[in-house]
């Protein structure tokens, strides 16, 4: 993907629902949206680790990095990126 030189990147423009913080809070770890076939997707770091070439963004405790594929198409983070899967894990501690 081809980026203009002087394409404006600004993460703190990005807005992030508050059930995102929350959900992120509950479950104590950094995020990162990634590209999937469906769209932006965001995943635990012990799943899809952070690339040095992420963005980041803070998500109260926690970071969210951001791909930067993704970063120039995305306004806001919210629940309807993480994947359904999670639903029925949601209360499980990452890694249990």
């Amino acid at each position: 993907m081809y980026a203009h030189p002087d394409d404006q990147i600004h993460p703190e423009n990005i807005s992030i629902a508050d059930e995102v913080i929350a959900y992120i809070q509950k479950r104590k770890c950094d995020f990162r949206v990634s590209t999937s076939c469906g769209g932006p997707m965001l995943l635990p770091v012990n799943m899809k680790p952070p690339k040095p070439t992420d963005l980041q963004v803070k998500a109260g405790d926690y970071t969210i990095f951001i791909s930067v594929h993704q970063i120039r198409y995305l306004h806001s983070i919210h629940m309807d990126m993480i994947p359904l899967f999670f639903e029925h894990i949601e209360d499980r501690p990452v890694g249990e």
